[in-house]
């Protein structure tokens, strides 16, 4: 049965539905922190290297296939909310039309594409051909990938966040499993690594499969609901562009200052692919609040509920807040160390604390406005988010780590502050964007 969040305490509901969703992106992240420790205990900067570049172009597919869903979650949470059963119906049905064509799509366009991705990245010759086949390997997998993420979104929208979270679970427990047989006890190096994941990810859609079709959801669906419906299909698109183009412009940012990075030799290289994986770990909890409120939020706009749903950011913002102070914190008191926990060569130790010790701050700042952009898809107004993200990386991020890398080469520090400070540009604007709305809002 699909559950209802448009009663009782809001910060109750806040914290029970976001506990499955914080592990499950734990758990997933677990999958390229997984790769990338195990790689560092086996193998050099070039493997180092070649994962850490190859997971920047999987995760950049990842997040948009994810925003994308996010426009299945939120529909079908307002039709849910409003108890309009047969809607939801409609729109899980053509959902799962939707992302099987999208998915094939890519897997074609990726394969034939790979090398001149990899050329793209300037990526140091010692890591090429690595970087090649990890990206061959893990674009064989988008389907899954797809499968995945779609099936996980369907269940967020319905009020379950608990179902994706053991589906996660089980895929990183033998993503881990296979990275140390592949990895470290057979030799693969990057290809390994991909493998295991690959892998991984088909176990974990085979797995979901097997329980959506025994789990009494109160919806149920029939052959026309999977029948391409263009009004349907166009709510969901309307809402899941926006925060895919978001996303994917975010991780754009990350590949050009992965190219700067590369252009600066190797050691750097491998630094900042590693800092970015420890930056993708500490924001779980921001990400985590970006889809719970914006799940949440929809059943209670979709109920008629706009104070729940404003509630419902409030208390988010002050979740990622305190939990960004300490975060960063801890980070800052022992940056070398953390890094240290990945790899073992002494420079790539050194150049990774320096650039982490400017970029955890962004722990803070993207958490504030990750929870404005979940609302402005609750909202229907995810192009907000879009822009705002869009101004913060082509006026400040790439701008900034292009010339923090000009006028100090001999340090990543100052290379570190461009993210946290194009998140300060995100945050004016999208409090602007909220004060805007509520007036809107108030006068009708």
């Amino acid at each position: 049965m699909e559950k209802n969040w448009t009663k009782g305490g809001v910060f109750k509901s806040i914290v029970f539905f976001s506990l499955p969703y914080l592990l499950s992106y734990f758990l997933q992240t677990l999958y390229g922190v997984a790769d990338l420790f195990i790689i560092g205990q086996f193998t050099g900067s070039d493997m180092i290297t070649a994962v850490s570049n190859g997971s920047q172009i999987m995760h950049m597919v990842t997040v948009i296939i994810v925003g994308l869903a996010m426009g299945a979650t939120v529909t079908i949470g307002k039709a849910v909310g409003g108890d309009d059963l047969k809607g939801a119906s409609s729109y899980i049905g053509n959902s799962v039309t939707l992302f099987l064509g999208l998915s094939v799509a890519a897997t074609a366009v990726l394969l034939i594409s790979v090398r001149g991705i990899v050329s793209l990245l300037s990526t140091p010759a010692e890591a090429c051909e690595a970087t090649v086949l990890y990206l061959i390997i893990c674009f064989a997998g988008i389907p899954a990938v797809t499968a995945y993420n779609v099936i996980s979104s369907i269940f967020r929208g319905l009020g379950d966040s608990k179902s994706p979270m053991y589906f996660i679970a089980i895929a990183c427990l033998v993503n881990v499993v296979l990275d140390y047989i592949l990895v470290g006890l057979l030799g693969m190096g990057a290809a390994g690594a991909a493998l295991a994941t690959t892998i991984a990810q088909t176990v974990s859609v085979i797995i979901s499969l097997i329980f959506i079709t025994g789990k009494k959801t109160g919806i149920s669906l029939a052959k026309s609901d999977f029948k391409p419906d263009k009004n349907v299909m166009g709510q969901i698109m309307k809402i899941g562009v926006p925060v895919a183009c978001q996303d994917g412009f975010i991780q754009i940012s990350f590949i050009v200052i992965t190219i700067i990075a590369n252009m600066r030799g190797l050691d750097t290289a491998a630094a900042v692919g590693i800092v970015e994986k420890i930056i993708s770990a500490a924001f779980i909890v921001p990400s985590s609040m970006l889809a719970s409120v914006s799940a949440l939020a929809s059943q209670n706009i979709g109920a008629g509920r706009k104070d729940r749903a404003d509630k419902t950011l409030f208390y988010a913002i002050l979740i990622s807040i305190v939990y960004g102070i300490i975060v960063a914190g801890i980070v800052e008191l022992m940056p070398e160390t953390v890094v240290g926990i990945f790899t073992k060569e002494a420079p790539v130790i050194m150049l990774g604390g320096q650039y982490i010790r400017g970029y955890i701050t962004d722990c803070l700042f993207a958490g504030i406005h990750f929870c404005f952009t979940g609302y402005f898809c609750a909202c229907g107004k995810s192009y907000i988010g879009f822009i705002h993200n869009l101004c913060s990386i082509l006026i400040v991020r790439v701008p900034g780590s292009y010339l923090a890398s000009v006028f100090f080469p001999e340090t990543l520090l100052p290379m570190g502050f461009a993210a946290p400070a194009g998140s300060v540009l995100s945050i004016i604007i999208c409090v602007a964007a909220f004060l805007i709305l509520h007036r809107k809002n108030v006068k009708m």
